[in-house]
């Protein structure tokens, strides 16, 4: 299961602890936890919202949503939309770093190349995604 979601041993034994991930039966034999297709389904969800930026707060309140069934779709759509959201907004301060990266080693190397005037204009461009921040 930690190959399969990505979660460390230890995190999914945290994550079985604090309740994310509701019973997980045992091997008698061996004690070795045996994930049911219920149990994979959760992991492989949870793994989706952490790679997201979800923290486990809001993981357990997606599994509390879940847990209530039909009943909380429009709890469900809400966190979801929040969490696209947060993650949008994530992606366009990504996006900006980025290219303030690039444009940076595009002023290098106009000043390594002695262009002035394409060193000042990269500047500028570099002041401006600087106000964006």
């Amino acid at each position: 299961m930690a190959r399969r979601s990505g979660f460390s041993e230890p995190t999914l034994r945290y994550y079985e602890k604090i309740g994310l991930l509701g019973v997980v039966e045992r091997d008698a034999s061996s004690g070795h936890r045996r994930y049911d297709e219920t149990v994979v389904a959760r992991v492989e969800a949870l793994a989706c919202l952490r790679s997201s930026g979800v923290t486990v707060d809001g993981m357990r309140r997606y599994v509390e949503l879940v847990d209530k069934g039909d009943g909380a779709a429009g709890e469900l759509r809400e966190l979801f939309d929040e969490h696209a959201a947060h993650l949008a907004a994530e992606i366009e301060r990504l996006r900006v770093r980025q290219e303030y990266l690039v444009l940076k080693a595009r002023m290098w190397d106009a000043r390594d190349q002695g262009d002035r005037r394409a060193e000042a204009e990269t500047v500028k461009r570099v002041e401006e995604i600087l106000r964006r921040f």
